[in-house]
């Protein structure tokens, strides 16, 4: 078997078979194959796409390329929740503690983000002492024994997926739905979780800018998850505006603070509800999705569910301190305000330059080198369909420098305001097959 072969045979549209994949997976995990010609493979694929058997074909190839994680020792269903990105997605950290504190085991391995803003794990790095590297051994003892942890995913795990998608990131081949699905599953699958809940987001500031392209991906991963033996669901959500009004790393930790007390956006708040009722019903906690939400409102409202994120940190060496007093974690040296430049309703907040804003700040990487300013990033006063007057704030900036001209710029060309207009549609589709 040759790779050159196999490039010609996916260049020419033809279905390249399970030991074909595997072979090229295997290939390509070793070094045997080089980048160029995964590169050229990867061009294929992106311009011929590929069936749903190879494309599950591919995921489990890649799963099994390194260390596949067994959390068999941890009592009960493991469901795993997982964003394919967005700008302001402060889910997981409300999601964890809450659907934790109504008895669903939570063992969940998360990323650094490269981008906008950064992944989980450097806004959970935002507490003071909290440790995101923890032994396989005390992460299993504290699910076990509290229901929760967060760490990050084993240098070993899916090392295939690490290396393809270093390339794709540099070979223009990253909006690829059977290699975005590959990548996320493959992950997913090593990670070890009895069920999987995806939030796949939709609009300007996600992967996916349409409803078609959204659905294809959900039904494609659902698909995979079910065929690899994990019980798998999808929600298509809006990402057409950040979630929430947070975007930085210690912001974004305080407003997942508000959201546990009750006191947090609408739309995470809902976000949360949607994507925590999935979980619960998954792990079998609750027959139903009405009484699985009525489990997680009274979780939060009761309280229950701030004290488990306050036992959270505190297992894994943080200061919960920081829960009653956000001030102790990193905070900018400048507070500023972007000013409406005349009345009307917003009509479109655009996403990803909303994103790369709080990244010019420091909020987030433009390559994996980049050191995050934990304390910068900004807060959106005004959502779509909400009113403005000329002069009043629209956004707060929280910078470390002074001058930052460039970023109130960005800002001011990234919101359309204008006529009334109705709030986006948050939840798009659940995708259960």
């Amino acid at each position: 078997m040759r790779m050159v072969d196999l490039i010609a045979k996916k260049r020419d549209g033809e279905v390249l078979s399970q030991e074909e994949i595997q072979f090229i997976v295997s290939g390509y995990t070793d070094h045997s194959i080089p980048d160029y010609q995964m590169s050229a493979l990867l061009m294929a694929i992106f311009n011929q796409d590929m069936t749903d058997e190879e494309i599950t074909h591919l995921t489990l190839a890649m799963a099994n390329s390194g260390e596949v994680i067994d959390l068999s020792s941890i009592n009960g269903i493991k469901v795993d929740k997982h964003s394919t990105g967005g700008v302001g997605d402060t889910t997981t950290i409300v999601l964890a503690p809450l659907v934790a504190s109504v008895g669903v085991p939570v063992a969940k391995m998360s990323g650094r983000g490269l981008g906008h803003t950064g992944g989980t794990l450097d806004k959970l790095e935002a507490i003071p002492g909290f440790q995101i590297e923890i032994p396989n051994q005390q992460f299993i003892d504290l699910v076990n024994d509290t229901q929760v942890a967060v760490t990050g995913q084993s240098g070993d795990l899916a090392p295939a997926d690490k290396r393809m998608y270093a390339l794709r990131d540099v070979t223009a081949t990253v909006d690829s739905i059977p290699l975005i699905a590959s990548s996320v599953m493959s992950k997913k699958i090593a990670s070890g979780a009895d069920a999987i809940v995806l939030d796949v987001t939709l609009g300007d500031g996600a992967f996916m800018k349409n409803q078609a392209d959204a659905e294809r991906l959900a039904h494609t991963m659902v698909r995979i998850g079910n065929l690899a033996g994990r019980k798998t669901m999808a929600v298509i959500s809006d990402m057409s505006q950040p979630l929430g009004e947070a975007i930085g790393n210690t912001l974004e930790v305080v407003e997942a603070i508000n959201t546990l007390k009750g006191e947090g956006p609408e739309d995470l708040q809902e976000m949360v509800y949607v994507l925590g009722s999935q979980m619960v019903v998954l792990a079998e906690k609750a027959d139903t999705l009405e009484e699985a939400r009525k489990m997680l409102e009274d979780a939060l409202h009761s309280g229950k569910a701030l004290a488990k994120f306050k036992e959270m940190i505190r297992n894994q060496g943080g200061d919960d301190s920081v829960v009653d007093h956000p001030e102790k974690m990193p905070q900018a040296k400048y507070v500023t305000q972007v000013l409406a430049p005349k009345s009307g309703y917003v009509r479109d907040i655009h996403a990803e330059s909303i994103g790369v804003a709080a990244m010019l700040l420091g909020a987030g990487r433009k390559t994996k080198e980049d050191v995050i300013d934990y304390s910068v990033g900004l807060v959106l006063n005004k959502k779509v369909g909400m009113s403005v007057e000329a002069g009043e704030p629209l956004v707060t900036v929280y910078s470390n420098r002074e001058d930052v001209e460039d970023v109130n710029q960005m800002i001011l060309d990234s919101i359309e305001i204008g006529e009334a207009i109705e709030e986006p549609m948050l939840v798009r589709g659940i995708i259960t097959e």
